[in-house]
């Protein structure tokens, strides 16, 4: 499926990374695991941020909460602390505790291996509800699908209705897993900001593509004749995970800035954030480590410059925009459990552009 780059969209002025993707942040990596058993359509997507042990080397981490209308785990700990010690799992709603749990068992594993006893740890676990698509209550995730979504990790990873997107549906369209970057130049050097989101949100009506407003076209052109039962949704409900990434030399206070722009992108696409959605942001740095074995009785870090923060934050807001339209471009037209299409919309784009060309002329 294409990416919206293909489409002649380039949401924003920032460039990107090499992969446009999440893992142009150098160490991070991206896993996923699908179930697709017995008419499930769920699964389980991680972000591994490094490649030593993350309980060993905690990366600098940062939270922030836009609507609250969710289900995560160990986002209380990083408001706290602002340190990250675990990979990241995404999954769906019914599924937090038992992907928790498995990441527990991972993380011990791992340590235990590097000779090292740990009594206490903080697993970190968003959530979509996919329950349009899925059968929820069958609650078909379990443990080996989150060592899998691990061990298949790498920086080149699936997009669209992949691991914890392969149920999701956001704008009334087939949502899922999208990402993008951007990268810029602060002084002599150049950093990256990625966005990886599960996209599960929106209202049809409400959905827009620089600032044409495409749900309403796609209302308006009665799609109902092309995709039989195809219904949009009518209300902004559900919920969207945002996991961002930099290699910016942020303290947890500035990162926790940073993550509060990733919304501003959903803005961009005609959201206002409704009552029953959750839009959830948790974002990482690979600079400012803290190493478990620190000895030392005051510890020196380098931060930017807190005027230089412009570019990263429309960064985050560029990326967060392009990760979700990804998202759509990706996945597949499917039929959801209660009868209805949920299309791709890459199934739509063509011809609204030709409709767009057409009323050019």
């Amino acid at each position: 499926m294409p990416y919206i780059r293909e489409y002649g969209v380039i949401p924003g002025d920032l460039s990107p990374g090499e992969r446009n993707s999440l893992t142009d942040v150098d160490g991070v990596r991206v896993g996923h695991c699908t179930v697709t058993e017995n008419g499930h359509r769920t699964g389980v997507t991680v972000i591994v941020p490094q490649e030593e042990n993350p309980f060993l080397k905690k990366l600098t981490a940062a939270c922030y909460v836009h609507n609250g209308f969710g289900k995560t785990c160990g986002l209380m700990q990083i408001e706290e602390l602002g340190t990250l010690e675990t990979p990241i799992v995404l999954t769906n709603t019914l599924n937090v505790g038992l992907c928790s749990d498995a990441l527990v068992s991972y993380t011990l594993r791992r340590c235990r291996q590097d000779g090292v006893d740990v009594s206490s740890l903080n697993p970190v676990v968003g959530e979509c509800n996919d329950s349009r698509i899925n059968p929820i209550a069958e609650r078909a995730v379990r443990e080996e699908h989150v060592w899998t979504a691990l061990e298949n990790a790498h920086r080149d990873f699936q997009q669209g209705d992949v691991g914890a997107g392969a149920g999701t549906v956001c704008y009334g369209l087939k949502g899922g897993i999208g990402s993008a970057s951007r990268c810029f130049r602060l002084g002599k050097e150049t950093y990256t900001v990625g966005v990886l989101v599960q996209s599960n949100y929106g209202a049809t009506r409400d959905f827009m593509i620089q600032g044409r407003p495409i749900g309403k076209e796609i209302l308006c052109h009665g799609w109902q004749r092309r995709v039989e039962e195809f219904t949009p949704s009518m209300e902004d409900r559900g919920s969207i995970m945002m996991i961002l990434a930099t290699d910016l030399p942020l303290s947890a206070r500035q990162l926790r800035r940073l993550v509060r722009r990733a919304p501003m992108g959903l803005g961009r696409l005609g959201s206002f954030t409704g009552h029953g959605s959750g839009e959830v942001v948790i974002g990482f740095t690979t600079q400012n480590p803290v190493f478990f074995n620190e000895k030392e009785t005051v510890l020196s870090r380098k931060i930017l410059r807190e005027d230089l923060l412009n570019l990263p934050f429309q960064a985050a807001a560029e990326a967060t925009e392009e990760a979700v339209l990804n998202s759509l471009t990706m996945a597949h037209t499917v039929k959801g459990q209660d009868g209805k299409w949920y299309v791709s919309l890459a199934d739509l784009l063509p011809e609204l552009l030709r409709k767009e060309r057409n009323d050019t002329i």
